[in-house]
């Protein structure tokens, strides 16, 4: 997976809380990103579960980005970002 292709995933998700699904489930989402976008975080809640999906990513200096997923694995992570569609 492209940085690039996460990152423009993660763009699209609305700041605050939406709600959305994700492999055939319901989930609720928080994105809060800081003024000059270098720190970001979601946390996802899986509505009729169990399921949680939590992260902060920091963009640095160099115009790299650094995943730091909370518990759980960065390919965990990726993928909800990735296929995660919001309600419109």
């Amino acid at each position: 997976m492209e940085d690039a292709e996460f990152d423009a995933a993660f763009e699209k998700l609305p700041e605050g809380y939406s709600e959305g699904a994700y492999d055939g489930r319901r989930f609720g989402l928080i994105v809060r990103r800081s003024e000059d976008g270098r720190r970001n975080s979601m946390f996802a809640r899986e509505l009729a579960g169990t399921d949680i999906i939590s992260f902060n990513l920091y963009r640095v200096t160099s115009g790299k980005t650094s995943l730091k997923p909370c518990e759980m694995s960065a390919e965990k992570v990726v993928a909800f970002v990735l296929d995660f569609r919001a309600d419109l």
